[in-house]
């Protein structure tokens, strides 16, 4: 299996696809009728979440797993701290393994809904480098993706600051960086020139959301701090 920073050793474009957990068997069976679509586009890897907290693991281990077997395309699995111990953690990573999953996307998470800050659990994780060297540890076969921010994250300080802490997610193992999503391209372009001076050399790779529905991109950009240029929404 490539490791993930290999992938993007290629002159082609490299493409991906990430997919939510579905709630119901019906939901499953849609989200495979699409995804005989995606495998049409011969991504490199497929990506799943889960729910807050934690809340779909088990089904977000099922749906990889099945995307691996039915497709035979890598498969990674986002991991957060939010909810959860190191024991708690480093089991997720047990299952995930016996699953085959071949890749990680490390992430803290979010704050619980209704929370403005995240507070780890007794026995758990307070930032995301904590996760990546425990997988770079204990479970060195995995290829490990974390999160960028273009535009900053929310609770940085500056981007000064954001950048270092992104430098210490990649030296405590990341391969490579997948950004939030961002709607100007000129805001990754130049998120992308400050990861090189910063000595960031791993792949950053552009991370995408269609939009199909406006009112959804609104409230998902304005809880993440990415900037919806109006001239981008006048021409949907």
């Amino acid at each position: 299996m490539p490791g993930l920073a290999d992938l993007y050793k290629s002159d082609s474009a490299v493409l991906s696809f990430e997919v939510f957990p579905p709630k119901t068997e019906k939901g499953e069976a849609v989200l495979f009728q699409h995804m005989e679509k995606l495998v049409d586009h011969k991504p490199a890897y497929m990506t799943c979440t889960y729910g807050a907290g934690g809340t779909t693991q088990s089904k977000t281990l099922e749906i990889t797993s099945r995307i691996k077997q039915q497709f035979n395309i890598p498969v990674a699995s986002h991991l957060t701290c939010v909810g959860a111990t190191i024991d708690q953690l480093r089991q997720y990573l047990t299952d995930a393994e016996r699953q085959q999953i071949d890749y990680i996307v490390a992430l803290r998470g979010d704050p619980p809904q209704g929370s403005e800050t995240f507070e780890a659990v007794e026995g758990g994780f307070h930032h995301a480098n904590e996760l990546v060297s425990l997988i770079n540890h204990e479970f060195p076969h995995y290829g490990v993706a974390v999160a960028g921010y273009p535009e900053k994250h929310r609770e940085a300080p500056s981007m000064e600051v954001d950048l270092q802490n992104l430098k210490h997610k990649v030296e405590c193992g990341a391969d490579i960086v997948i950004t939030q999503l961002f709607y100007k391209n000129e805001n990754f372009f130049q998120f992308r020139e400050a990861c090189q001076r910063a000595g960031i050399d791993v792949p950053i790779i552009p991370g995408l959301l269609p939009v199909t529905n406006l009112a959804q991109i609104q409230r998902i950009t304005s809880l993440c701090g990415a900037e919806l240029p109006e001239s981008f929404v006048q021409r949907l």
